[in-house]
């Protein structure tokens, strides 16, 4: 219990700083498409949130890898590569789903209550299970934690600022708008925010986002598997 507190703090400091300055102190006049700003961003901010904490599993996943060795344990345990990552993406998949219900309570401290319905709660449960995915397919190509940082710096940094967090996509220079519907967290956000306020659900984005989930766990069941011959 102490540790899941300790673990809850620290999801809850980076969304914090972000409603505080951008939702409160900057956006508390703006209105983006027909809303509040504070109520635009708050989706997009948990979808963020989420991301950050599905794919953090990546680090512990590495220093399970070179330092304690017990992922070594595990591949010489009887249980299977999908096993292994089933249960890895299960834990990543519940990182991401509390780090997105503490942004959605700040959100109400903030005055700004978003209450997810049983479409978006599923649409949050395929996002952070794809990015949990995408950890395990990290952790097992890097060599190094400088790996895993790079690649953090060109794949988690770039998406969080350019996938429609923040403000809609319209906005970003063509170029940069096809760049960022290439991204998976693109597709969440708009899933998620249709889904949260009423709009047409672009099924497109929930396909787009399986397809990256599927792929990204497909390929991290064969990396386990290598990793273990």
């Amino acid at each position: 219990m102490r540790r899941w507190t300790k673990h809850a703090a620290a999801y809850a400091m980076s969304p914090f700083l972000f409603l505080l300055v951008f939702g409160w102190g900057v956006g508390r006049h703006v209105e983006m498409e027909g809303m509040t700003y504070l109520q635009f961003m708050l989706p997009g901010l948990a979808t963020m949130s989420a991301m950050t904490q599905s794919y953090g599993m990546a680090t512990e996943i590495n220093i399970a890898r070179f330092y304690w060795r017990i992922f070594e344990e595990f591949q010489m345990a009887p249980v299977s590569a999908w096993e292994i990552v089933l249960g890895e993406v299960l834990y990543g998949m519940v990182r991401g789903t509390l780090a997105a219900m503490v942004v959605y309570l700040m959100g109400g401290f903030f005055g700004t209550w978003v209450l997810p319905g049983p479409l978006a709660i599923t649409f949050y449960l395929l996002h952070a299970f794809t990015f949990a995915s995408a950890a395990v397919v990290a952790a097992m190509i890097v060599k190094s934690h400088a790996d895993q940082g790079h690649i953090n710096t060109f794949f988690i940094v770039p998406m969080s600022f350019l996938c429609g967090t923040f403000f809609p996509l319209e906005r970003l220079p063509v170029w940069a708008e096809y760049a960022a519907r290439a991204l998976p967290l693109t597709h969440s956000n708009l899933a998620i925010r249709a889904a949260l306020f009423g709009g047409a659900i672009p099924w497109g984005s929930v396909l787009a986002l399986a397809a990256f989930g599927a792929v990204f766990f497909t390929l991290g069941i064969y990396l386990v598997r290598r990793a273990g011959v």
